[in-house]
């Protein structure tokens, strides 16, 4: 069942949720005022409630965040990421979310948590209290897939740099009928050199404030990370890559529905998803061209090109082959646990999608080289 709304169908739990607080939420005041200036506070009038008590949270935010630096800011500069980072790449809605979980169930393993990147000033000082007081204002499940979802979930480091007040294209579902901003953050080669190294020194104190109770490999998922090989590896030159691909048709398909679940959630306009289709072709054509381009850069041995469907036939096999290719060990551990995940998954369907000929043929038209370069038909009328 689905909720039309502007013309769009929309999952009913997207509407029925319309009262709870947005992702920004956990950003800084600065942060959070810069995102409101830079759209010229055009929020609509039926929002205004909820940014006002977000206004009021983001300033604590930013008065936890104070305590926790005074706390904590000489630790988390001294912690070392000691083993280089597992990175999962591919475009939105090809199954990077499974892959990370799966990845996490790994002990040798630790990943971003839902509460992390969405309070990520504070979490050190706050994760266990907050994460039992508040357990509520969480849906039980995402909207755009129905899959289940928590507080300790594996999620985005993106979302963490938004609520740390670092531009982000993800800000962009803030005020989905304004023209897009930030887009040069994407791939961070358009950037000025101090824009770059703030960005870096952002992100890695991220990445060293979760890693500082627990010194394991971290496993980050972004699809935004498709578009920043080149720096990822200037930071982390042996990083290992997983780049998860899948039917073109099906990943438009549910990026578009993706989107529009999220303006409607998290977004402070009531969206109009004009010019939402044809930006869903244009990054993934730009993403798929950016990737191809770092294909070159990333040593064989530590990149796994994975196809999603693959993945959901014979999970498994698949994750012993991305083992033994990586060089990860301890699979054998590992096995158990992947099994009980897929058992309480069994009544678990995916969504599908109908398109229309004109849509077909743009993605055919537009994504034409990610068709022929990974095998993918070009006939589809059911997703």
């Amino acid at each position: 069942m689905s909720v039309k709304t502007n013309g769009q169908n929309l999952p009913p739990n997207v509407i029925k949720r319309s009262w709870s607080p947005r992702v920004w939420v956990g950003c800084n005041f600065p942060g959070w005022i810069r995102l409101l200036a830079r759209h010229k506070f055009d929020v609509d009038w039926r929002h205004m409630p909820i940014a006002a008590v977000d206004s009021l949270v983001c300033a604590g935010n930013s008065v936890l965040g104070t305590t926790q630096r005074i706390i904590y800011s000489r630790s988390i500069s001294q912690t070392q990421l000691e083993k280089p980072p597992i990175f999962i790449l591919g475009h939105w809605r090809s199954g990077t979310t499974l892959l990370h979980e799966l990845l996490g169930l790994d002990d040798n393993h630790m990943f971003p948590t839902n509460y992390q990147c969405f309070s990520p000033n504070h979490f050190l000082l706050t994760e266990k209290l907050f994460t039992r007081l508040f357990s509520f204002l969480l849906p039980k499940q995402r909207p755009m897939d129905n899959m289940d979802l928590s507080w300790h979930k594996p999620q985005e480091d993106e979302f963490a740099l938004c609520n740390l007040g670092i531009p982000s294209p993800y800000l962009s579902m803030a005020f989905p009928n304004r023209p897009r901003e930030y887009e040069k953050y994407s791939d961070l080669d358009s950037l000025s050199p101090e824009e770059k190294k703030k960005w870096q020194q952002a992100w890695l104190l991220f990445l060293k404030a979760i890693t500082y109770r627990t010194a394991k490999r971290l496993v980050l998922k972004s699809p935004l990370h498709t578009f920043r090989v080149p720096t990822l590896l200037e930071m982390f030159p042996d990083a290992l890559f997983v780049n998860l691909v899948r039917d073109p048709f099906a990943t438009y398909a549910s990026t578009t529905r993706l989107w529009r679940c999220l303006y409607q959630a998290h977004g402070l306009q009531t969206p109009l998803f004009d010019t939402l289709e044809q930006e869903t072709i244009d990054t993934g054509k730009r993403m798929f061209q950016h990737m191809e381009r770092a294909r070159v850069l990333i040593p064989q041995e530590r990149l796994v090109e994975l196809r999603y469907e693959d993945l959901v036939r014979n999970p498994i096999e698949e994750l012993r082959a991305l083992y033994e290719q990586l060089g990860l060990e301890n699979f054998e551990r590992l096995q158990p646990k992947l099994q009980e995940y897929f058992h309480g998954k069994e009544g678990y369907r995916p969504n599908r999608h109908e398109l229309t000929t004109e849509q077909r043929n743009s993605i055919t038209n537009h994504w034409l080289p990610y068709f022929e370069r990974f095998g993918y038909q070009r006939k589809t009328a059911t997703v």
